[in-house]
């Protein structure tokens, strides 16, 4: 054998070694960099997810110490902001302030006692305490009462700190019912210019009712004395004695609660008094007597407890047969051990602390929510959920007072509040409502995400109505029919559309085209009904003119005989409109009482719908602009990479560019189709700003088209930057980016895996 010397390789084939190091650099770089997209994504992931986990924990209830306090007879605990120092209310009408601060003699003040200027002039037979005022009624046994306003104030003395001062500030005592006889059940409401008090009175043997309207003359040096403008005796309105009585703080009513388990509310609108609702809260049980009423925050709920444990809440809503508010069965929560002994609510959400003997239990009414419950190591005599809502107070049957820690920042969060049917104050059926803030403190937010769920998937549906077939069937004709010299023009311009800012669009969206098509909706529906009709009729026709007309356009050229036609046609639909309206959509017009023609009118008569101009509609057909470019450019990238040697077999056996089209072209290219419809998809998922701008960003669950809607992208770009740092908006907004988050992954997962099957599917033609 002859050893054969291998010839050189020639030096056009050998790599340099530094494109070798560069090509290995990439390959790492370019890994590095989609482990780095991955984690990326993952750590966003993590984030949204940390900050959403508080909305989901329970309340935390931790113990801290313990004082004693003097021996009386305690009814009422009250209590400032800071819960540095609260009081006691004895039966007698005696205020015992207790300061609970760690300062330093002097100025730790230890346990000192106020009394209420009535309380050293008669006896105190009846107490009113209502803590999100701060004020005391107290009644006595010769029928007068005097209001106590307890006015805590903070100070910062020169050594530093906080110190909290208090005063009392108290009416004269003023006279209601008959003279000298005693005032067993006291209840007062304040509107500033409407005050309104009512009391129980024992009059020989029996028990009275009466109320009087109270006025403050407002003068230079400030608010005048407090005197009674008018009485009213409503002892006709009872047939039993009352147990329980409350006046709203508007002072538009009052509602008794007596001893035979009936609740009547008597209404008051300023000149006289009448009985508007008679209901039993617990008709259903063996005993439906009452064991405890009290007004939740607002005052527009009302918790009832029955002897044996059970606990409903009643709301005011508006009956539309009755046209009135009235109460009406809301919540139901598990019942308690037994009659409840203690109740507080709290003063900034719908929270209330209840319970009785050592059964302690912090409860949420608008989600029927257990927050806490716990078996104390003391029986409760009185509880107060402090002003702040961190801490609870109670005070035990030994004259010990237990101070607890409260960490409960999202009390109304939870499954239920995002997901779930709720029945709000003042709503008369449970509903999906998303409202995060109203005009007083007192509002009930209105949390679920299930609106802004419906409202992103109808403005994305709309959106995908009108701009699939356009996009498919202007990517189908472009790549397959329209001659090259054109499409070079065509495809470049569809995406410089793409480029236009989603604000510009929604600017216009609102300001030109909403009125326009709002006052044309007739017209519009036949321009486009005409113009689809027009573009199967032309077809049709064409297809079956003789070959000598249809050749003295060029193929690829056919449009120059369609656009004219369908222009005309859709001029004609455009022009139609107001026949048809006039013909078919007249109603009266309920200012002259003359008959119209007015679809905005006349469509919520016809559905119970309602029509708004920022609609559905409109943003379908904007938002649809926005998104044809994006799945015309990648579809007829997919079409045009079908290789020619398919089309031109397919025309070599004789189909026509049409059949060649649909049936060879489109399947080759399905995969790359349907990743442009899901990026459209995506698209419209995640559009913001035209819909901000383009509805009436109302948060709505139908899918009428003539509605606005609001998408979860839209709530965030709205609600963010009203959203307290790390309170419950805010982290709910970041749930509504979490649910967003996997709404697309979801849908890009089954785009995948719907994409990589049509991959196996047709990778023969690969």
């Amino acid at each position: 054998m002859t050893n054969r010397t291998p010839k050189p390789i020639p030096e056009r084939f050998i790599v340099k070694p530094a494109t070798l190091w560069f090509d290995r650099f990439m390959n790492h770089f370019i890994k590095v960099g989609g482990l780095s997209i991955i984690v990326a994504v993952s750590l966003i992931f993590v984030f949204i997810l940390i900050q959403i986990i508080p909305l989901f924990r329970g309340a935390r209830v931790a113990p801290d110490r313990t004082m004693p306090i003097p021996a009386d007879d305690y009814i009422a605990l009250g209590s400032d902001e800071w819960s540095e120092l609260p009081f006691f209310l004895t039966a007698d009408g005696a205020l015992r302030f207790v300061d609970t601060t760690d300062l330093p003699e002097p100025y730790h003040r230890g346990i000192f006692t106020r009394q209420a200027g009535i309380a050293q002039v008669a006896d105190v037979t009846a107490v009113e305490f209502n803590p999100y005022a701060s004020h005391l009624v107290l009644g006595s046994n010769d029928g007068r009462f005097s209001i106590v306003d307890v006015v805590y104030r903070a100070t910062h003395p020169p050594r530093g700190g906080r110190e909290v001062q208090v005063t009392l500030e108290e009416t004269p005592p003023l006279r209601i019912g008959r003279e000298g006889h005693p005032l067993r059940i006291v209840a007062y409401g304040d509107r500033g210019a409407r005050k309104l008090l009512a009391a129980a009175q024992w009059v020989d043997e029996r028990y009275e009712l009466h109320a009087a309207s109270l006025t403050q003359r407002q003068t230079l040096m400030g608010a005048g004395e407090l005197s009674v403008e008018q009485t009213f005796d409503l002892t006709e309105h009872i047939d039993r004695r009352p147990a329980f009585l409350l006046v709203p703080p508007d002072a538009d009513g009052v509602v008794i609660g007596q001893d035979d388990g009936v609740v009547r509310y008597v209404h008051f609108d300023g000149r006289r008094f009448t009985l508007r609702q008679i209901f039993e809260p617990f008709a259903d049980l063996d005993d439906p007597r009452i064991a405890s009423m009290h007004f939740l925050l607002g005052d527009v709920s009302l918790v009832f407890t029955a002897h044996n444990g059970a606990q409903r809440v009643f709301s005011l809503f508006r009956d539309p047969d009755k046209d009135m508010r009235i109460w009406g069965h809301t919540k139901t929560f598990p019942d308690l051990p037994g009659p409840a002994t203690f109740f507080s609510a709290a003063m900034r959400n719908k929270g209330f602390l209840t319970g009785r003997e050592r059964f302690a239990t912090l409860r949420y009414s608008t989600t029927e929510n257990i927050r806490w419950e716990q078996e104390l190591p003391f029986d409760v005599h009185l509880a107060e959920i402090g002003p702040r809502y961190n801490r609870l107070l109670f005070l035990d049957t030994e004259h010990q007072l237990h101070f607890y820690d409260l960490h409960d920042p999202h009390p109304q969060a939870g499954w239920r509040t995002y997901f779930g049917k709720i029945q709000y104050e003042g709503r008369a059926e449970a509903e999906y409502s998303w409202q995060s803030t109203g005009g007083r403190d007192d509002f009930e937010r209105k949390l679920s995400l299930v609106p802004l769920i419906i409202g992103t998937l109808k403005g994305t549906l709309y959106a995908m109505i009108f701009a699939l077939p356009i996009a498919l069937l202007a990517a189908i004709y472009t790549s397959q029919f329209l001659k090259p010299e054109i499409k070079r023009y065509v495809k470049p311009t569809m995406e410089i559309m793409a480029s236009l800012p989603s604000v510009v669009l929604g600017f216009l969206a609102a300001l030109w085209l909403a009125p326009i098509m709002s006052n044309a909706v007739p017209s519009v529906i036949l321009a486009t009904t005409f113009v689809i009709a027009s573009a199967f009729g032309v077809g049709f026709v064409w297809g079956r003119l003789p070959r000598r007309i249809r050749m003295r356009l060029k193929p690829g050229y056919e449009f120059i005989a369609f656009v004219p036609v369908m222009a005309l046609v859709a001029y004609l639909g455009w022009r139609l409109g107001p026949v048809v309206e006039n013909a078919f959509f007249v109603v009266t017009d309920p200012d002259t009482g003359l008959r119209i023609a007015d679809f905005r009118m006349w469509y919520p008569r016809a559905t119970g719908l309602s029509f708004e101009q920022r609609n559905a509609f409109v943003v379908g057909f904007v938002m649809g602009f926005a998104v044809i470019p994006i799945i015309y450019t990648i579809t007829e990238d997919a079409l045009s990479n079908v290789p020619d040697a398919f089309r031109s077999g397919s025309l070599a056996l004789g189909a026509s560019r049409w059949q060649t089209a649909v049936r060879i072209v489109l399947p080759t290219a399905s995969a790359g189709i349907f990743s442009a419809v899901m990026i459209g998809l995506g698209r419209a998922v995640g559009e913001t700003m035209i819909v901000v701008m383009a509805t009436g960003n109302t948060p709505v669950t139908h899918l009428n088209p003539f509605t606005g809607m609001r998408t979860l992208s839209a709530n965030i770009a709205v609600e963010l930057p009203e959203a307290p740092y790390l309170g419950t908006l805010y982290r709910t907004l970041f749930l509504g980016a979490m649910v967003l988050f996997l709404m697309t992954f979801v849908v890009n997962t089954l785009a995948e895996i719907m994409r990589q099957h049509l991959r196996e599917r047709y990778k023969a033609v690969e």
